[in-house]
């Protein structure tokens, strides 16, 4: 009678029906990578321009006399849009989360265009004087603002459209795009270099690229514009609609995050150094420290990226068979035991053994550009996932990404100032070090491939898909009714909108690795 009563008061297991399965349609998923990759590609190629574009700048909006200081003065620009970067993220991010991640992506799409097509039309220190520079800081600061709500939402939108099966391949595609951007920039930048004197590119040719941000801003917005909503983020507001009563604040669910917010930070800290120092940094190092020629320096960088995009998705597909944190781990690394013996390749006189170099880190690289978009959405629930995420990337690459650039080409010409004999070592040392607070985040990250996004229901490609999934879940001595996800939607619903306190709980349980 007791064992009975006892049943009797045993939760009921919470059903999986084949509505809480969503399916995602082919095309639809396509045109959404395609466009928030696009998006992606245009941010790329317009702070890209700029960084490959950085002796020339100097001398374009800087008054002459003293080139090593332009230099820092041109980086420090760049690294000013890094600052406004949180502000960005904290006003797109939130809103994002409001009214949708496709009406925000479309307007942040605008603004990047027209902050790099400012920066086309500004001119030069010897017309105008200081306001040259001023104007160019007014132009990079409206980039990082609107930047600051692109890579989370762009990230955000992808993980959410994709099947859970297949959301390391579908973002490696975002970062495909960031490349194809670099790619693009870094192309016609040496492209005008190899075709143009040298009085002509600073008296107009470098403008070249700027302006072409115009129409490609008008494409992306075009597409953007085309696309529906993501599946999860409709579920979301239906149920909130259902529920307004139940409304929490942002802020507290932000606050009850806090442990996903760290891990985020230091994720996005060992992915953004170890991006901007190949990316960004190289093409400066290779002609300013090393004394190559900057035409030189940009191919060999052109060509280790076309080869990184070649392998990207194939190392999103591994995070999907294999799991996230293996990658993230590998990558980590890689970059702890390679980084010196690769930047000795790059400081030879041989220019293979230079590639050689490049190439190795691009590799290592490539393990956090193909994994890094479905892994740091995976963090958050549906709810809060654009603002928290848009926050804490932002200020992450704020303070330690964006800042490598000006950091290492600081610290080199100190070095070299004070004779030391490790000055040009000292790229490696600033990558091994961020692979070191890598390695620790990536011990906390919870291992996410496979499952749904936190705070929503399975994602399949196909209608079968669905019902099989429904039907193994309903069979509990199943793989698929013991894994995480599963527990965790049999004991509850949606509790990071029902139960603010479930929510936390169930938030440092699923951070746990």
């Amino acid at each position: 009678m007791s064992a009975k009563k006892n049943d009797s008061k045993k939760p009921a297991r919470r059903k999986l029906t084949t509505d809480d399965v969503t399916v995602v349609e082919e095309g639809l998923l396509k045109r959404a990578v395609s466009a928030a990759a696009l998006g992606n590609a245009m941010e790329w190629f317009d702070f890209g321009v700029y960084a490959y574009i950085t002796t020339t700048i100097a001398q374009v909006f800087f008054p002459p006399g003293n080139d090593a200081l332009n230099i820092l003065f041109t980086f420090g620009t760049f690294t000013a849009a890094f600052i406004v970067r949180p502000i960005g993220g904290a006003f797109f991010g939130p809103l994002g989360d409001r009214i949708g991640r496709q009406k925000v992506l479309a307007l942040t799409m605008i603004l990047m265009a027209a902050g790099t097509l400012a920066i086309g039309l500004i001119p030069s220190y010897a017309t105008i004087g200081l306001w040259a520079p001023v104007l160019l800081l007014l132009a990079r600061l409206l980039q990082g603002f609107s930047t600051g709500g692109e890579y989370g939402g762009a990230a955000t939108f992808i993980a959410e459209y994709s099947p859970d099966k297949r959301r390391g391949f579908m973002g490696s595609w975002l970062e495909f795009g960031t490349l194809a951007g670099y790619v693009l920039g870094a192309s016609l930048v040496t492209g005008l270099q190899l075709g143009m004197s040298e009085e002509a590119l600073l008296a107009w040719g470098w403008r070249i690229p700027f302006l072409i941000a115009g129409p490609l801003g008008l494409i992306g917005l075009y597409l953007r514009l085309k696309l529906e909503e993501t599946p999860a983020f409709q579920k979301q507001q239906e149920e909130a609609a259902g529920r307004e009563h139940v409304k929490v604040p942002f802020v507290k669910l932000f606050a009850e995050n806090w442990r996903a917010l760290i891990v985020c930070i230091g994720l996005v800290l060992v992915f953004n150094v170890t991006d901007y120092m190949l990316l960004s940094y190289m093409p400066t190092y290779l002609t300013n420290t090393l004394g190559r020629s900057a035409t030189s320096g940009l191919l060999l960088v052109i060509v280790v990226m076309v080869l990184m995009m070649i392998v990207i998705t194939f190392s999103g597909r591994l995070s999907d068979r294999f799991g996230r944190r293996p990658v993230l781990f590998a990558g980590c690394i890689g970059f702890l035991v390679l980084s010196w013996p690769a930047l000795k390749l790059v400081q030879s006189e041989s220019t293979p053994l230079v590639f050689v170099g490049l190439l190795v880190l691009g590799l290592v690289l490539v393990t956090f550009t193909s994994t890094m978009p479905s892994t740091l959405p995976a963090l958050f629930p549906t709810i809060i996932r654009y603002g928290a995420l848009a926050i804490a990337f932002n200020v992450s690459v704020s303070l330690f990404g964006g800042t490598t650039p000006l950091a290492t080409e600081a610290l080199v010409v100190w070095a070299e100032g004070e004779g030391f004999s490790w000055a040009h070592d000292i790229p490696a040392f600033y990558l091994m070090a961020a692979a070191v607070i890598g390695l620790v985040a990536v011990w906390f990250t919870k291992e996410t491939a496979n499952e749904p996004l936190l705070g929503s229901g399975p994602s399949v490609a196909t209608d079968d898909e669905a019902r099989e999934l429904v039907e193994a879940y309903a069979d509990e001595s199943s793989e698929v009714a013991k894994s995480d996800w599963a527990l965790e939607w049999a004991q509850s619903g949606l509790i990071d909108v029902v139960d603010p306190k479930a929510a936390e709980a169930d938030a440092a349980r699923r951070a746990r690795p």
